[in-house]
Parts: C-alpha cells; sequence; structure tokens
C-alpha cells in the first residue's frame, strides 16, 4: 500500500500514536488509542489496524508485549499531513482575505455611485495606505465657545476629525501613543 492507500480510520489511528507518544514518551496500545480517539471502535479493531499500520512501515513495536512507537516513515506522514493542513489553513485564510477585499472595494464603488448620483458631481474614493502615524498637520477651530473642532492630517493623507472638548486629550490618546 501507498501513503494515498491509507483510509481515514489508520490515519486517525496514526496520528493518535505519534501524539501520544511524543506527550509521552511511552509506545501506545490499542486501549490508549481508543480512550484518546473518537472513532468509537473496539481495541481488537484497533489492533487489527495497527497490525496493518505496523506492515506498511509506519509505525513498530519495540517488543511483543509493547504498544507501538512511530517509525520514521510514520513521522514523515505526520509531518507531511501537517504541512498539508497549515497550508490549506494559509490558503483558505487567503481567499477569504481576497473575498473581504473584493467585498469592500465593491463597497466602495457602491458608495462613490450613490455620491455621483445624489451629488450630480463625479466622485472619487480610495482607500488610504497606512505607513506610519506621523502627524502631517493638525487645525483646531472654535465651533463654540465649549467645543474645538479639530482636523488632523496624517502620513498617507489620512485625515481624521473630530469634536470635543477635550480635544487635545483625545488628539493624545489616538495619535501621539
Amino acid at each position: 500500500m501507498a501513503d494515498t492507500e491509507l483510509d481515514e480510520r489508520k490515519v486517525k489511528i496514526l496520528n493518535a500514536i505519534i501524539k501520544n507518544y511524543l506527550e509521552t514518551g511511552e509506545p501506545v496500545g490499542s486501549r490508549t488509542i481508543s480512550k484518546y480517539t473518537d472513532l468509537n471502535l473496539s481495541s481488537a479493531t484497533i489492533r487489527n489496524e495497527m497490525s496493518d499500520l505496523e506492515d506498511l512501515g509506519y509505525i513498530i513495536q519495540p517488543h511483543t508485549s509493547a504498544g507501538r512507537i512511530p517509525s520514521d516513515k510514520g513521522y514523515r506522514f505526520y509531518v507531511n499531513n501537517l504541512i498539508a493542513s497549515k497550508d490549506k489553513e494559509v490558503s483558505d485564510m487567503k481567499e477569504w482575505m481576497i473575498e473581504r477585499e473584493e467585498k469592500m472595494e465593491t463597497l466602495l464603488k457602491n458608495v462613490a455611485k450613490v455620491l455621483a448620483t445624489n451629488t450630480q458631481y463625479a466622485t472619487m474614493i480610495s482607500a488610504p495606505s497606512v505607513v506610519s502615524n506621523r502627524l502631517k498637520f493638525v487645525q483646531l477651530s472654535a465651533v463654540d465657545e465649549n467645543q474645538l473642532l479639530s482636523v488632523v492630517v496624517m502620513d498617507g493623507n489620512i485625515v481624521k476629525t473630530k469634536s470635543s472638548i477635550l480635544i487635545s486629550h483625545w488628539i493624545t490618546k489616538h495619535y501621539l501613543s
């Protein structure tokens, strides 16, 4: 049998053997596997599967009365599956991020269309690129005797506005920390 001929049950048993052996350093028996996995198999069935894995060279039995330990081939199979699993996670995350980015782009295009339609002006929307939090420009304007309006422009031409009584605290909290 080749690696591709390992069925799901054998893979689960092999993974359980390797994980348990890595945790304890002790050979792993069928009873431990029946407790460790969600396969709901008898110890005899697990022993038969372990025997098949041993015949295929994925595990070895250090001596007759001992459980099984992973062989080099078993470790290689485990690592390859672990890498493939992580690669799939990364790939799925990239796809999710691209999907989110495309949805944001569609949303921004729709907002631009609504603005253009309602204002009868040409509109353009661009997302800022955030490189650092360095201030380029700060403008404070009195709204009334108790309020200030701040306009803060940062690197990347990111503009923030805020109307507040305690504007200096807000600027310190949001831009200078």
